[in-house]
């Protein structure tokens, strides 16, 4: 769960400085994708960072199919 707790601190630190994060889609919040990714491991996700005026606004995690890869 090492993985989880990284990739948690990671999002919540975006979050702190007021970067959106969305799932598949769909807005999200730190905790909630990094359980979904660490506990979906099999599945792959594809992070899409949406900058406006150069400075970032949006992380998107989108899934990937497995005839994407």
């Amino acid at each position: 769960m090492e993985q989880m707790r990284k990739l948690y601190l990671e999002l919540s630190s975006l979050e702190d400085r007021g970067i959106t994060i969305w799932l598949k889609g769909e807005p999200s919040n730190s905790g909630h994708v990094a359980a979904e990714l660490c506990i979906n491991e099999e599945n792959s996700y594809m992070r899409d960072y949406i900058f406006d005026e150069g400075v970032l606004k949006e992380i998107h995690f989108d899934k990937l199919n497995s005839d994407d890869t």
